[in-house]
């Protein structure tokens, strides 16, 4: 038996093949090329199992991918599905004669009942091996289970519904727990809730089916031979133990609502579709001896689940006379009705037979067809065979029957995946459209597919459908790539001359007011669309002219504005004079370049405002671009017109604080043409000092020279430093101008002295005042009374100067008295000085024989020595080794040139006559011994090394060379 289910394997036997309904190879009128490169699979596709069974099969149950069937009377075969090669056999262990009359098993596949002819029933749980009868059960035929989808676990049934050969409905629950041999039985209740009648008398319940709905209410569907009842109610609150009994018990004055029908085939089944596991079921399928139901479920509605009922008739051949339907299994869009011979499908759209599948006489009769909601497989099966449908894209031409329905929006959903099929629904649908003077509707279906766009316009217009054009055109125009800008180009003029043409038919007549404002707000509309806006944009030249050939300047603003080509808005607005306008649209878009261009217009006539925004921008204006506009505006020389240039000029300079040289000329000219006052004030406030005015100085000289401002053109030369020509030009104005500017050159005492020489000449000479002449000469310690004497006249007395000469006398006394003072002093300091000296050389030390080097601390009288003042005493050699690392680069060079002359000189010689020869010798030859020893003595001991500037100079130095450290530190470990 390892081989029973290898059908995941083995080959398919034989297939029953639906063909698509599309043409193999076509160029549609759509301009898609559909072209099939190899054979479709089929929707259904029947494969026999390899699998011979030991004995007959009587029964056979699909769920969750479990398979159960029972073969002969006392074997029960389970296959999990995706362990098909471990089949498990379970015998039911029974001696008597009966036999399977039905099996049920649940949505999980854990929960199996066997129903038996003996009115017994059985349970067996996916998890065991054990069979356990159901004692409660006892005495029922069953016919149906309802099972609780919502409630219903691996390990409990939940709540379910048990329908019975007698008609009774019965609510039962099982729990698949093993006790021991006293453990509680699998049936926990089993109790009545309602009997089934048909035609007077109870009816065999054939089916049922329990549903929760997502509102919460609860719906049950049973069916009979002829009838097809609708239980609908909401369980009370916490009633889930309760189960069904509340909902049944709303029916107890009152029968449920139900469908009959006349036929009786002696049985029904009933068939649900549902899309998802555990999601709520879509549509029923009811097979019965009229035909087949067919239906949606709609659990939102109050008073009946059953929706878009239909009845289809049997196919020929088929019914309670000929060939009776033995079960049926509903799918998506077919449902396949089980005979003895063949499977038949049907198409739930149409009615029509799209299979028709026979079986070989071998196999010997079908028995019953089951689906696996889990995975959507169709199981049938004959006493010794099994067959299994798969279902493959189904919905792949359902769209061709919705489209022959004019149901469109079902037809487009069905083939999204599909843009030829898209294509072919929409241009349908537009055509319908049309055909319906739906003008709107079949201009966005047109727009959407690839039909000829000549041939489309050219139909709305012989309509003489403008509007329904313009929304064709603009849905072609948002659906261009950005590559196609020529066809974007017509579009977008295309349309604007329709939306002009209509405006203008419109305009003046008041019956068509309404309409004119809703055409002109889509026309706006359009003008601002974001997503025409890039079209629009790259043809906003062609657009403005038709806009100007029809006159629309309204329009033709809001356009500029929107397309942001201001420059356009300020030019019409300024054509029109209408200034204001022009300056508000330049200060509400802060373009620098639209205020260079336009403020040599709207200065001449607002230059009030226009300096205001100016001014508003702040430093986001290059003023230099500006003081064209100005200068044109201030030629003509009135107060306003300078004053306004002043204003904004004074507004750069002290708020912005401008520094380009051409703003600040720019000031100086208009402050010397109209401003004078306040020309010196920004002289002087500028600075004295060349390097720091922003302004030329040679413009600034030469322009105070042409306005005749005199004070300003000193100023100019005080800043050029050009005193001489400032001293000249301020005698013409003012003897204390000049002073002051005689005064400046404070380092340049000869040049002072000739600067008030020219003011004493000029009082002298030119304006004989002979007082101010004597105050110029207090005023300036430089000046004596003879160098101002040979500028006065010879008739001129010596009582004028008596004073003056007076005081001169007097200070060269005075002179006098502090030279004699200070001859005084220094005699005084060069006697102290000689005595100092005379002290000096009686000065003496003490070494005592223990004394010790201050450096080595080896005795000092060993070798020669230092010793100074301090008390400090070296060893010669140490204190130069002490001193060198202190010394300057320079010092230490000189330090070694001294030590390598010494020890070249020869020693000194003994005896006084030989000594002065010696001495003689030295001196032609080069410095003697002693000069280079006192020279090396003035070097290194010129001060204590441990109490002078050196050892100050050392303050930062470590006491242990860092080149030395490490090994300094490893000495003391």
């Amino acid at each position: 038996m390892a081989s029973i289910l290898d059908e995941y394997e083995n080959s398919l036997s034989r297939s029953a093949v639906l063909q698509p309904g599309c043409p193999s190879v076509g160029i549609p009128h759509s301009g898609y090329v559909n072209a099939q490169l190899e054979k479709e699979v089929p929707i259904f596709t029947k494969q026999r199992i390899d699998f011979t069974p030991s004995e007959r099969i009587t029964s056979l149950v699909v769920s969750s991918n479990q398979l159960c069937m029972s073969l002969g009377k006392d074997t029960l075969l389970r296959i999990d599905l995706g362990k098909a090669s471990e089949p498990s056999h379970v015998e039911l262990g029974r001696k008597d004669d009966a036999k399977v009359h039905q099996m049920f098993l649940d949505h999980t596949g854990s929960h199996l009942l066997i129903a038996l002819s003996s009115m017994e029933v059985l349970y067996v749980n996916r998890n065991g091996q054990k069979v356990r009868p159901l004692a409660r059960w006892k005495g029922q035929l069953v016919e149906s289970v309802g099972w609780n989808k919502a409630l219903g676990t691996e390990s409990s049934t939940g709540p379910i519904l048990v329908g019975t050969a007698q008609g009774h409905i019965f609510e039962a629950e099982l729990s698949a727990s093993e006790g021991g041999l006293f453990g509680p039985a699998p049936d926990l209740y089993f109790r009545p809730l309602y009997v089934l009648n048909e035609e007077g008398g109870p009816a065999p319940v054939c089916s049922l089916e329990a549903e929760r709905g997502p509102d919460g209410r609860s719906f049950v569907i049973a069916t009979t031979r002829q009838r097809l009842f609708q239980f609908i109610g909401r369980a009370a609150e916490g009633a889930e133990a309760q189960g069904f009994s509340g909902l049944f018990a709303a029916y107890t004055d009152h029968p449920p609502p139900f469908r009959e029908f006349p036929s009786n085939l002696g049985y029904s089944e009933l068939a649900f579709y549902t899309p998802k596991l555990r999601s709520a079921p879509r549509a029923f399928a009811w097979m019965m001896g009229d035909g087949v139901l067919y239906g949606a479920l709609d659990c939102g509605r109050p008073d009946s689940l059953l929706s878009e009922e239909r009845v289809w008739e049997y196919p020929e051949g088929v019914g309670p006379g000929a060939s009776p339907p033995l079960a049926i299994v509903l799918t998506q869009f077919h449902f396949l009705l089980l005979l003895a011979d063949r499977v038949e499908a049907v198409c739930t759209l149409t009615g029509q037979v799209v299979l028709r599948d026979h079986f070989l006489e071998k196999f010997g009769p079908l028995k019953h067809m089951v689906k696996d909601s889990s995975t959507g497989q169709l199981w049938a099966y004959t006493e010794r065979a099994v067959f299994r449908y798969h279902v493959q894209r189904e919905a792949r031409d359902v769209w061709r029957t919705y489209l022959d329905m004019n149901r469109f929006d079902l037809a487009k959903e069905y083939c999204r995946e599909r843009p030829d099929c898209l294509d072919t629904v929409l241009a349908r649908e537009a055509d319908f459209c049309f055909r319906q003077r739906r003008y709107l509707e079949s201009a966005r279906c047109y727009a959407l597919t690839q039909s000829y766009f000549e041939e489309i316009a050219l139909k709305f217009l012989e309509a003489r459908q403008e509007e329904a054009l313009a929304e064709f055109l603009q849905r072609k125009l948002a659906s261009l790539k950005a590559s196609e800008r020529t066809q974007a180009t017509l579009l977008t003029t295309w349309l604007t001359e329709l939306y002009l043409s209509r405006l203008g038919a419109l305009q003046g007549d008041p019956e068509a007011l309404t309409l004119y404002r809703e055409t002109k707000e889509c026309f706006r509309t359009f003008l601002s669309s974001p997503r025409h806006k890039e079209w629009l944009f790259a043809s906003r030249a062609s657009i403005h002219e038709l806009l100007a050939s029809h006159g629309d300047t309204e329009h033709m603003v809001y356009f500029a504005v929107i397309m942001q080509d201001y420059e356009r808005v300020v030019a019409y607005h300024c054509q029109h004079e209408a200034y204001e306008e022009a300056l508000a649209v330049l200060a509400r878009h802060r373009d620098p370049q639209l205020f260079y261009k336009f403020s040599p217009i709207l200065i001449r006539h607002i230059p009030r405002q226009l300096v205001d925004a100016w001014i508003e921008l702040g430093s986001r204006l290059d003023a230099r671009q500006l003081i064209p506009a100005l200068v044109n505006y201030s030629q003509g020389g009135e107060v306003q017109q300078v004053s306004q240039a002043i204003r904004y000029m004074e507004f750069c300079v002290n708020v912005l604080g401008e520094t380009e040289q051409a703003i600040h000329n720019y000031l100086l000219s208009l402050y010397a043409r109209g401003r004078p006052d306040s020309l010196l004030a920004y002289l002087e406030q500028a600075g004295a000092s060349p390097h720091r005015v922003h302004y030329d100085l040679k413009y600034a000289l030469r322009l105070c020279a042409e306005h005749g401002h005199h004070r300003a053109c000193v100023h100019v030369y005080k800043v050029l430093e050009l005193y001489e020509e400032a001293v000249d030009l301020a005698l013409q104005v003012d003897v204390d101008l000049a002073k002051q500017c005689a005064d400046l050159p404070e380092e340049d005492e000869e040049l002072r002295k000739k600067l008030w020489l020219k003011i004493a000449r000029h009082v002298v000479q030119e304006e004989e005042d002979v007082q101010t002449a004597m105050a110029c000469l207090a005023s300036c310690p430089l000046l004596k009374i003879e160098d101002v004497l040979p500028f006065f006249p010879d008739f001129v007395t010596i009582d004028h100067f008596k004073e003056a000469i007076c005081s001169s006398l007097k200070a060269y006394n005075h002179h006098i008295q502090e030279l004699q003072r200070e001859m005084e002093e220094a005699t005084a300091s060069a006697q102290r000085i000689r005595r100092d000296l005379q002290e000096l050389r009686g000065r003496y030390g003490t070494v005592e024989p223990q004394d010790k080097c201050a450096t080595c601390d080896f005795p000092l009288l060993n070798r020669p020595f230092y010793l100074f003042l301090c008390g400090h005493m070296f060893h010669a050699d140490c204190l130069l080794q002490a001193v060198r690392p202190g010394l300057p680069a320079y010092k230490q060079a000189r330090l070694e040139e001294l030590q390598r002359k010494l020890g070249a000189a020869p020693p000194p010689a003994k005896g006084s006559a030989r000594a002065k020869e010696a001495e003689g010798g030295a001196a032609t030859a080069g410095p003697s011994r002693e000069q280079l020893k006192a020279d090396l003595d003035e070097l290194v001991a010129a001060e204590c090394v441990y109490c002078g500037e050196l050892m100050i100079r050392s303050i930062d130095r470590p006491f242990i060379d860092p080149q030395r450290y490490e090994e300094e530190q490893l000495s003391w470990l």
